[in-house]
C-alpha cells in the first residue's frame, strides 16, 4: 500500500512527502509542476507529472501503486489573486477536486486528508477561531476550499470513504533538516518575502495596511512550523487507519503575531535591518485569526515541536541561505 500525495513537489506537500518517508511509507507523487520542482521531491518516493484532472493518469497511479490514502494538497492559494481571478480559484481548488475525489471513490481509496485554510472563517468576531465557528470565507480562495469540505463531507456520508479537513493557518518555516523548504519564485507568504529581503533577494518589502483594527494597525495570523503541520497530517492518516473516522481540525499554535512584529522577529534572528515600504491594504486579506486547535492535540495526541516565532524564522532564514548557495552552484 502506498500514500498518493498531490502537490508533492510543493513547499508543504514536499515537506509531507519527508514525513511519510521517515515513518516507513510508500509514497508516490502528483504534481504537474506548476509552482513546484521536481528536485524537491525526496528520492525515495515516485514523482508522476501530471494533473489532478486526469482522472485517467489518477486512476492508473491508484492502481499501480496500490494507494491506500490520498492527502491533496494541489491547489492555488494566493488570497488576492482569486479576488482577480475566481474563475481560476474554483477550477483548480474545487472542480480539480471534485474529479480527485471521484477518482478516489471509484479506486475504492478508504482515506483522504485535504490541505484546508483558516480563510474558510473570513474575519471572525472572536478568538481563538473554533472548528465549529460559523464559515463566512471573505475571499474566493476561501470559498473554493470550503466548498471542497463540503464535498468531502457529503461524500464521506455516500460512500465508504472518510476524511480529514486541516484548515491550515499561516505555515511557515522549513525542515530543520534543510532537505526541503519554500521555493516559490514570487511567494507571497509574509515570512518567506521578509527572509528574502533580509537576505538581499528582495531589496525591500511591503506591508499591506496599517489601518486594521490591531493593536498596532496591521494584519494578525497564528503561524505554524511546517514541520508541525506535516505531522499533523501523518497523525490524521494514523487516526483514520485505526478506523475512528473522519474529522475536521484548525491547525494553529493559538498564538497572533501581528505583521510588524514577524518583520522585527526576522530582523532580530537575522541581525540585519532592511526596508520596509507601507502600502495600501489588499482585497480579501482578513483582520485577524488565531486558532483553537485543541481538537487536532486531543483527536490526533498532536505535540508541536516547534512553537517558537523566532525558531520558525530561524528555520526559514536557513533555507534561503541554503537556495542562495543552491543558485550561484
Amino acid at each position: 500500500m502506498s500514500v498518493l500525495v498531490t502537490g508533492g513537489a510543493g513547499y508543504i506537500g514536499s515537506h509531507m512527502v519527508w514525513e511519510l518517508l521517515d515513518h516507513g511509507e510508500e509514497v508516490v507523487v502528483l504534481d504537474r509542476l506548476s509552482t513546484g520542482f521536481d528536485w524537491a521531491v525526496a528520492g525515495a518516493a515516485t514523482l508522476v507529472v501530471g494533473d489532478i484532472a486526469d482522472q485517467e493518469l489518477v486512476e492508473n497511479v491508484i492502481r499501480e501503486h496500490e494507494v491506500d490514502s490520498i492527502i491533496h494538497f494541489a491547489g492555488s492559494i494566493i488570497v488576492p489573486e482569486s479576488v482577480s481571478d475566481p474563475l481560476g480559484y474554483y477550477l483548480n481548488n474545487t472542480v480539480k477536486s471534485r474529479s480527485l475525489i471521484e477518482s478516489a471513490v471509484r479506486c475504492g481509496v478508504r482515506h483522504f486528508i485535504f490541505s484546508s485554510t483558516a480563510a474558510v472563517y473570513g474575519s471572525p468576531k472572536h478568538f481563538p477561531v473554533g472548528e465549529d465557528t460559523e464559515l463566512r470565507p471573505e475571499s474566493p480562495y476561501g470559498t473554493s476550499k470550503m466548498m471542497t469540505e463540503l464535498m468531502l463531507r457529503d461524500c464521506a456520508a455516500a460512500y465508504d470513504f472518510d476524511y480529514t479537513v486541516l484548515r491550515y493557518f499561516n505555515v511557515s518555516g522549513a525542515d530543520p533538516e534543510q532537505r526541503t523548504g519554500q521555493s516559490t519564485k514570487g511567494a507571497t507568504h509574509l515570512i518567506k518575502v521578509a527572509c528574502e529581503t533580509a537576505t538581499g533577494k528582495r531589496p525591500h518589502m511591503e506591508v499591506f495596511g496599517t489601518d486594521y483594527d490591531t493593536p498596532d494597525g496591521t494584519c494578525v495570523r497564528d503561524y505554524i512550523h511546517v514541520s508541525d503541520l506535516v505531522n499533523a497530517h501523518y497523525l490524521a492518516l494514523k487516526r483514520m487507519r485505526n478506523g475512528k473516522g473522519s474529522l475536521v481540525a484548525n491547525c494553529g499554535y493559538g498564538n497572533g503575531y501581528s505583521v510588524l512584529e514577524v518583520i522585527n522577529a526576522v530582523k532580530d534572528v537575522a541581525q540585519k535591518d532592511f526596508e520596509v515600504r507601507v502600502s495600501g491594504r489588499r482585497p480579501g486579506d482578513a483582520v485577524a485569526i488565531v486558532a483553537e486547535a485543541e481538537r487536532c492535540r486531543q483527536e490526533l495526541d498532536w505535540k508541536p515541536r516547534f512553537d517558537d516565532l523566532n525558531t520558525i524564522v530561524e528555520h526559514a532564514l536557513n533555507w534561503e541561505n541554503k537556495l542562495a548557495r543552491r543558485n550561484r552552484e
